[in-house]
């Protein structure tokens, strides 16, 4: 005979509730680790103690001024001390902010202005005994400056502010932007504006101070070998052939001489375009795509000719110390790249290459 109990389908109570509870955490206190760990997990987590909060403000404090005795008493773990350090208590060579953009005035050559955004990069060494440094005092020293029209000077200015805000030993700027040149087509007369991957630095270490310019040079290259064997087909066998050219990028770095005129954007790219004339086109008819075609028959190169061509240009240039060229020629012909490096003086030495620095290269119209 089955018996059931009517109670055994009641909602308990809430106040029943409450007290069935405090009775588990009452037992859970003086219960032992194991009596704890062989509980449902259900059950454990209702027996922990209630935690209280205090009751926080949920509405922004839109009319809260803070005045100087507040901001004295803001934490600024940054400026904490050497206790606070994590890891090797090592200097830091570079710390700072990357790609804070601003519009920058720039002159060109023709004494004309233009407004451009520029991503600026600016960094600091870190002594072994610093915790860290305020970064936001980078980017005030910039603006700043960042209202007088583009020189190296401005730069100076921005890089010795912010040197002395953060006492530190040397300090980097880098500006990077897109550089707009008008350029007209071979034979049909027409514009368009080609625009140049541009990047300067001013950095100084050990008390020495260097001005560097990086530009991004988009030109075509045909393989002097595939021309020489299309052209034998045609000769020996008529047979119609075609040889193989692709886009190519050289990344051209140069310091600048100390003291010396001003080399001006626009001096760097025609210096480029002297060594390789096979500068990518902006606006094409008909003939002028066939012109091309006549240029680039005219000028065949190997990658390892770009970089020599271009080495001869940048010697020849008395404003321009060390530099640096990277090649890269990104085969139609291969699945993969064809890529050359040519580098005279201490300054870009390296015994090491960035893994990444030629699939950076890769430049899209």
């Amino acid at each position: 005979m089955n018996i059931q109990n009517p109670t055994l389908d009641r909602a308990p109570e809430d106040t029943e509730a409450r007290a069935a509870l405090e009775l588990l955490r009452a037992w859970a206190r003086r219960a032992s680790a194991e009596q704890l760990a062989g509980l449902d997990p259900a059950l454990r987590s209702l027996a922990e103690p209630a935690v209280s909060y205090p009751a926080f403000s949920r509405e922004y404090p839109a009319d809260f001024i803070v005045d100087p005795e507040y901001r004295a008493e803001l934490p600024d773990l940054q400026n904490g001390p050497a206790s606070l350090i994590l890891g090797a208590r090592e200097q830091i060579q570079h710390v700072g902010i990357s790609n804070f953009r601003l519009p920058i005035r720039f002159h060109r050559r023709d004494g004309a202005d233009l407004t451009l955004e520029t991503s600026v990069t600016g960094t600091v060494s870190l002594e072994a005994e610093k915790k860290g440094i305020n970064m936001s005092r980078i980017m005030r020293s910039f603006y700043t400056h960042s209202e007088r029209t583009f020189s190296f000077e401005v730069i100076e200015g921005a890089l010795d502010d912010y040197k002395s805000d953060l006492e530190s030993l040397d300090a980097r700027i880098q500006m990077r932007f897109s550089f707009p040149v008008k350029m007209t087509s071979l034979r049909s007369g027409l514009e368009g504006y080609q625009y140049y991957d541009i990047a300067l630095e001013l950095v100084e270490s050990d008390g020495q101070r260097q001005k560097i310019m990086h530009l991004d040079y988009v030109y075509s290259s045909t393989c002097p070998c595939s021309l020489e064997l299309s052209e034998h087909a045609r000769s020996a066998r008529g047979q119609l052939a075609t040889p193989h050219s692709q886009r190519s990028v050289a990344r051209i770095s140069v310091a600048l001489v100390p003291d010396g005129p001003c080399m001006w954007f626009e001096d760097l790219i025609e210096a480029c375009r002297r060594a390789v004339p096979t500068e990518t086109q902006v606006m094409v008819k008909r003939e002028d795509e066939q012109a091309f075609a006549e240029l680039n028959a005219a000028n065949p190169i190997f990658v390892e000719d770009a970089v020599r061509l271009f080495c001869e240009q940048l010697q020849r240039d008395p404003r321009i110390g060390d530099f640096r060229v990277v090649a890269s020629h990104q085969e139609s012909l291969h699945s993969h790249d064809a890529v050359s490096m040519l580098v005279q003086g201490d300054t870009f030495a390296s015994g090491s290459i960035d893994p990444r620095l030629f699939p950076s290269m890769f430049h899209v119209g």
